[in-house]
């Protein structure tokens, strides 16, 4: 069975960032007890990688490229902010590194990495992680079936215990 639109797929990939002096930087994989599971063509993934396994059947695989543009943008040099300290009185100061979610006044998500904490507040860069970075992706395919009514319903993958998969 291909790979289609509304198809549950499970695949194995490994992921490296390809820097301009065409060195691969490892950012992550997936591995035989934990593979990513998702349902195909809802608009899940980014939609260069939906296209790159377009067709794909049980067993196949395949490398491929997706650019800066075509995956989370270019990286935007002023997209640093500071937030006060009086955020992180409950919670406590986040480490450098850390992930926030964070919510702008249009209601807009946003994820910022902390880059600095001081007395003054916390610096985070509002730019998504992968942003400004070339993916390469090498991929094999698990599985693929059509997803079910619930599954299509709840716009996710279940796994065999029912339970939710991302």
């Amino acid at each position: 069975m291909t790979i289609e639109k509304n198809h549950v797929v499970t695949l194995h990939y490994t992921l490296n960032a390809l820097e301009e002096n065409g060195e691969k930087t490892f950012i992550e994989k997936t591995d035989v007890e934990q593979p990513f599971t998702f349902l195909y063509g809802v608009g899940m993934m980014l939609p260069k990688f939906e296209e790159n396994i377009a067709g794909l059947s049980s067993g196949d695989q395949k490398s491929f490229t997706i650019t800066p543009a075509e995956a989370y943008g270019e990286k935007i040099e002023n997209a640093i902010t500071q937030l006060p300290v009086e955020m992180f009185e409950q919670s406590g100061m986040p480490p450098i590194g850390a992930m926030l979610p964070l919510q702008d006044a249009q209601g807009n998500h946003l994820t910022g990495v902390v880059l600095e904490v001081t007395d003054q507040g916390v610096t985070v860069d509002l730019n998504h992680p992968m942003a400004g970075k070339t993916l390469q992706f090498d991929i094999e395919v698990a599985t693929t079936r059509p997803a079910t009514e619930e599954e299509l319903s709840h716009g996710h993958a279940h796994g065999a215990d029912g339970l939710a998969e991302h």
